[in-house]
Order: C-alpha cells, then structure tokens, then sequence
C-alpha cells in the first residue's frame, strides 16, 4: 500500500490527475474486456458477435446479415450500403446474390 503522507504536493496532484483518469475510463475498461470475454466464447462456437447480434443501424434497430461468405462465413453483409469486397469477387465469377444468401 502506498503511503501517501510522504509524497511530496506534486507527487499528490499527479496522483490525484492519475486517480481520476482512472476512474473516468473504468466502465470503459470494463465493458470492453467484457466484450473481449464474450467474443472468445462466441469465437469457440464458430460464430462473431456481429453474426449472432446482426448490426446495429444509426436508429438502434438490428439488422440481421441476408448474405455470407461462402468461403469464410464469419463474413457477413446485411444487403445495404457498399457491396464488401467478398461480395463483388463472387458476382465477378458469375455468383448470385442468392447463391450467397443466408
């Protein structure tokens, strides 16, 4: 344990700047090992967060992926915005979009 009565005031306030930071981010701190955790056990079953949570729009709803890569299915679109690359090499070698339907 640190003896705070033999620091000098500097060491105090620079203690104190320190102290506060880290309380600041903790939750931060927090929800993103909580997130590493989750995405290990999701990870271990074949799967991401994003396949079994979908994404998630600008207005909060949950877009399941329509389409996956064959070749590594961890890659997924939900059909809207710019085609991934993935996408676009397949409808080049004649694929269809159901072809890569979910």
């Amino acid at each position: 344990m640190m003896d705070v009565n033999s620091l000098s005031l500097d060491e105090l306030k620079k203690l104190q700047k320190d102290v506060k930071k880290a309380i600041d981010s903790y939750e931060d701190r927090a929800r993103k090992k909580a997130l590493a955790e989750a995405d290990a056990v999701v990870r271990q079953h074949g799967f991401t967060i994003e396949q079994l949570l979908g994404k998630v729009s600008k207005t909060g709803r949950v877009i399941a992926p329509k389409y996956a890569n064959p070749e590594e299915p961890g890659q997924t679109w939900t059909g809207r915005g710019r085609k991934p690359r993935w996408v676009v090499d397949a409808l080049e070698q004649g694929k269809s979009l159901d072809d890569l339907a979910i």
